[in-house]
């Protein structure tokens, strides 16, 4: 048999197989967070459009306002969405709120609070004004016809709040990769059922489903398959005309009596890439293709399935979908002693806990059965232990995988 496969490798060749989206779809700016330009995107105007007033205060011209004291006459008024028609002359001020257009002949802006009100409409300055001072200059921000936004930006609330004030309405992205999840197995009955003797309630599609969904992908869930060829292969062949990027099996990948998955994928042309990792949770992963379809073989142990997933199914998505990986990996101390490793790359459930200085702390849990889902749910991070790493003191500084990102 061979030997397992290295985790960093196994990542590499996954991703290194994976294709990133070509076409995409023009979606309303409402429904376009977190998606990706798949164009460039120039502005269809120039903000601010005028010379905008930056505080409430008074437009006037510089050389009026020599030195403190300068007296002027108040002769109209100047609001947001309503400017001031006339032209300010000598001697003379206009009184202005943030966002109305300086009116002509003002050159700078006396804040509210730098003006004595006096009687008759006029007002005496009591600071000293530059020429240009609180006065948003027209194209300030952006100008019409110039590219703000290029095409592979991953779109942020701040993106989205730049492209409608450039007056985009919808804008064109790369659709989002589509994922089916198969899962297999004659002990296997949806949450709600009421479970005979050897019976479970399936679990891992929903953790799985969601980590895809929030990966950026489309869900297709084939729902739960007995363990019989004929059915397994069929629903492979709804993955394979529903044209998914990605399908993803849940179990049956080994190569027992009752392990068909494998066996039914390369019935259905599958290439098998590889299969087992030197890893723990999570060896039996499988990894291969049916055409431009890649295929990722989950344990269908509940937790190992999720680490899997967090390990190699997010990052493929992501990849697939032209979004940036996420950055889960730092260190902290672990709060315990660890044990020395074989050749397997061990992720272990831990809790995030803070020293004296507020420094992150990391405290597995005792037990790491990975049929726990108990414990993975309440685990902050995973300490990754390398493959032969040796036994560590407690306080040691150890790799962890945040578990929220």
């Amino acid at each position: 048999m061979k030997p397992l496969l290295p985790v960093d490798d196994a990542t590499r060749r996954l991703l290194d197989a994976a294709v990133p989206v070509a076409e995409n779809e023009i979606l309303p700016l409402a429904e376009c967070d977190g998606r990706v330009l798949s164009a460039d995107l120039a502005a269809r105007l120039t903000q601010p459009p005028f010379d905008a007033s930056a505080m409430d205060g008074y437009a006037l011209r510089c050389a009026d306002a020599p030195a403190i004291g300068s007296v002027l006459s108040i002769i109209g008024q100047a609001a947001a969405g309503h400017a001031f028609a006339g032209t300010v002359g000598e001697g003379e001020a206009v009184r202005i709120f943030t966002g109305a257009p300086v009116p002509e002949g003002a050159d700078t802006i006396l804040i509210q609070e730098d003006a004595e009100v006096l009687e008759a409409g006029k007002i005496r300055t009591t600071f000293a004004v530059t020429a240009g001072r609180h006065i948003r200059p027209r194209g300030q921000d952006f100008t019409e016809g110039e590219t703000v936004l290029e095409a592979g930006r991953e779109l942020r609330f701040t993106d989205l709040t730049l492209a409608a004030a450039m007056n985009h309405a919808a804008l064109a992205v790369y659709r989002k990769p589509r994922i089916a999840i198969l899962a297999t197995g004659d002990e296997l009955l949806p949450p709600g059922s009421t479970p005979q003797p050897a019976q479970i309630i399936a679990s891992n599609t929903f953790g799985v489903a969601a980590l895809a969904r929030q990966a950026g992908a489309d869900v297709v869930d084939l729902g739960i398959i007995a363990d019989d060829d004929t059915l397994i292969r069929a629903a492979i062949g709804k993955a394979i005309a529903a044209k998914v990027d990605v399908l993803v099996t849940l179990g049956g990948a080994s190569v027992g009596d009752h392990d068909l998955v494998q066996a039914a994928l390369k019935a259905e042309g599958m290439q098998l890439d590889f299969w087992r990792i030197a890893m723990r949770p999570g060896k039996p992963l499988m990894v291969g293709a049916i055409g431009a379809m890649q295929v990722l073989g989950l344990p269908g142990n509940p937790v190992a399935s999720l680490v899997c997933s967090l390990l190699f199914l997010e990052p493929l998505i992501r990849r697939i979908a032209r979004r940036a990986p996420l950055e889960r990996t730092t260190t902290a101390r672990t709060a315990t002693a660890l044990k020395a490793n074989d050749h397997r790359q061990d992720y272990l459930r831990a809790r995030l806990r803070t020293d004296d200085n507020g420094g992150p702390v990391a405290e597995a849990y005792a037990r790491q059965d990975s049929s726990m889902m108990n414990i993975l749910a309440h685990s902050d991070m995973l300490i990754v232990r390398p493959p032969h790493a040796p036994e560590v003191p407690a306080g040691t500084e150890c790799p962890v995988i945040k578990l929220r990102s």
